[in-house]
């Protein structure tokens, strides 16, 4: 198969219908075998109801979830259903728009990239809320991953199914698809600029706090970047100095009392003593910490984090 669609959605029926022509219509007569894949993210309007109707079309299918786990979710289990040489996944709102679908594909497969992020230039969102945030959130994430995008969290991307295949994607993550990529190995990656619409039906289900688990998740990403295949190189790492430090100060204080002032306070009185206690304690839990760690990933099982309720096909 040439092309997979994949579209996660959360309450989002009013808009379906409109959306499922709309692909067809912009993929129709351009020779490609392509498929359209939903994903309800535990929907509690008639989303799945509508997925169902669609799904009359062969190339249409789709999945439900038990209950709402999140877009990361959602787009993990369509890279595991999708069966295109190349996936493109958008939002369900209608403020991406498909015909933006077959410039991507022509992009990544006429220039052989791994990955073509969107790039809304022209966003019709709220200042306040979304854009400025936005900008900060995309400079932070250029910063910290060395890839030079101007929007990493925008919806609808290009890639090749050998990338979707090679990137292990948890909860929160799906904004971070274009650095999982690059520690994956896949290099190439660019960005195309897309058109941006006002949303048509029901409101956005994210708010201002989606840019504070961002960042943090920013900072968990760039962790597990250095350390999260070696978490002692990290915690063993810092735990060492603390010990050594700790018994540096220790011995310094008792040669002082043996040698130098036998007569003053008691080591016990003195507040190095302590410092030097609590430094090597502290040291300890860090290298234990280190070493658990280590035991953990390699004794872990992967498994999905969703439960899928119903198929369509």
């Amino acid at each position: 198969m040439d092309l997979s669609v994949i579209i996660p959605l959360y309450n989002e029926s009013e808009s379906l219908n409109e959306l499922n022509q709309a692909i067809v219509d912009s993929l129709n007569g351009k020779n490609l075998d392509f498929e359209i894949i939903y994903i309800d993210d535990g929907s509690t309007d008639n989303s799945w109801s509508v997925i169902k109707d669609l799904s009359h079309n062969n190339r249409v299918s789709g999945l439900k979830f038990q209950r709402n786990y999140g877009k990361s979710m959602a787009l993990l289990a369509g890279f595991k259903r999708a069966l295109g040489n190349i996936v493109i996944t958008m939002d369900a709102d209608l403020q991406d728009d498909p015909n933006e679908i077959y410039p991507l594909f022509q992009i990544i497969t006429e220039k052989n990239l791994d990955l073509v992020s969107g790039w809304k230039k022209k966003r019709y969102d709220s200042l306040i809320f979304k854009n400025i945030p936005s900008k900060l959130f995309n400079w932070a994430a250029r910063k910290a991953s060395g890839i030079k995008l101007n929007d990493f969290n925008c919806g609808i991307k290009a890639y090749k199914s050998e990338v979707i295949k090679n990137i292990s994607l948890t909860d929160g993550m799906h904004r971070y698809i274009p650095v999982l990529a690059k520690n994956a190995g896949f290099f190439k990656i660019s960005e195309k600029e897309v058109k941006h619409h006002h949303r048509k039906f029901g409101k956005t289900k994210y708010g201002a706090d989606r840019f504070i688990k961002g960042f943090l998740d920013l900072v968990t990403l760039s962790f597990i970047q250095r350390f999260g295949k070696r978490p002692m190189h990290f915690f063993g790492l810092i735990g060492t100095i603390m010990v050594l430090s700790g018994l540096i100060i220790s011995i310094y204080i008792g040669y002082d009392k043996l040698f130098l002032n036998k007569t003053g306070r008691l080591i016990t009185e003195r507040p190095l003593f302590y410092i030097s206690l609590v430094t090597m304690l502290m040291g300890l839990i860090f290298f234990i910490a280190g070493f658990l760690g280590e035991l953990i990933l390699r004794s872990k099982t992967d498994h999905d984090n969703y439960s899928i309720v119903e198929k369509t096909k």
